[in-house]
Parts: C-alpha cells; structure tokens; sequence
C-alpha cells in the first residue's frame, strides 16, 4: 500500500509539473460617460463579452475626486464607466455601436434629467481607439431621428473609481434604480432620438 502511494504521489508531481499553465485571458478597455453612471453600468453589464464594467470619475484636473466633487461641477469630470472586456469575444466597434443606442448624443448639456457638464456624453479613446471612434460617430449621426450629433471624443485620462455605494447599483437597488431611470425619462428619450 506504501508503494501504491508513493507511485501516486509521483505520478502527480510529474504531471503537475507538465501541466500547461493557462494564462489569463486579454483583456481590453473601454470608457464612456453617458450621463447617470448607474444607468451606463446596467445597460453595459449585459453585453457578451463584458467581462466588468465599473462606475467612476475621468476627464478632470482634481486627483481622487468625490462624488460631492465632480457633482459640484468643479473638478471638470464627467460621471464615466470603464468597460473591461474580452478582444476575441467582442470588438471595440460594438461596444461603441452600443454606446451610442444609451446616450442622447444630441445633448451636450447633461443627459435626461442629470444636468450639468459631469453628466455629457464622451467618448475617451487611446490612440489606437480614435479612428474607430470617430468613425463609429459619423455612422451614429447618420441614424439619429432628431438633432445633430455633439458629443465628443476626448484623449483618455485618469479613471478613478466611484465610492463603493454608487458600484452596482441597478443590482443591489432595484427599486430605486426603476423608479429614477423612469422618472428621468431615459428611455422615452432614447426612442425619439434612435427611433423603436
């Protein structure tokens, strides 16, 4: 039984030690403001190949801003998501098709009922993201229903997490989540500007 053991226990090493490690997947980033946070999170969480989407602060000159900071409309950040996601399952051109169907690019002024610059809708690209986004605008402008295309696409910058009450909100607060996205009136919004 001894040997039996030991022949096991070998066996297991020298296998253990030629298993192929797995590496982990690529993954790439996206980050879009779209006014509410709470709302570009839920709508993005759902997309196949959506591996994380996590609300917070970019585009301002304050380090570390709070949310009483960026609502003050003094720190010059927008309300943004970052997108985390999988390259070979989803193409960044998607995910932008998709940006463009929850925001109101015809607004520069807020969006919905969140007024004020810390809710407009951007795009934030790296280099390699620019021309894909600037194409994927023209293509949007074209589809609009009403009003003329003014969001713009700015050089990525520092992404600063929202406090933690604000991450996963839709999810850990259905009800109220329901009742200010209708209350807003997001989607009714949204049909009038993409159409049904």
């Amino acid at each position: 039984m001894r040997r039996l053991i030991v022949l096991f226990a070998a066996t297991l090493a020298v296998l253990g030690a030629t298993a192929p490690v797995l590496a982990a997947p690529k993954t790439e980033t996206a980050i879009f403001a779209g006014g509410c946070f709470w709302c570009m999170e839920h709508d993005m969480q759902g997309v196949p190949g959506v591996l994380k989407v996590e609300s917070g602060y970019t585009g301002g000159h304050l380090k570390n801003p709070t949310y009483r900071d960026v609502t003050s409309e003094t720190s010059g950040h927008y309300e943004a998501v970052r997108v985390t996601y999988d390259p070979a399952k989803l193409d960044y051109g998607f995910l932008l098709y998709r940006y463009w169907k929850l925001v109101d690019p015809t607004d520069d002024g807020g969006q919905f009922c969140d007024r004020g610059p810390s809710y407009r809708p951007a795009v934030f690209v790296t280099p390699a993201q620019r021309p894909i986004a600037e194409k994927s605008r023209t293509e949007a402008a074209k589809r609009l229903k009403t009003g003329t295309m003014k969001t713009q696409i700015l050089p990525v910058q520092t992404f600063y997490l929202a406090e933690e009450y604000h991450r996963d909100y839709a999810k850990r607060n259905k009800l109220n989540y329901f009742a200010y996205r209708t209350g807003c009136g997001r989607d009714a919004r949204l049909k009038q500007v993409w159409g049904g």
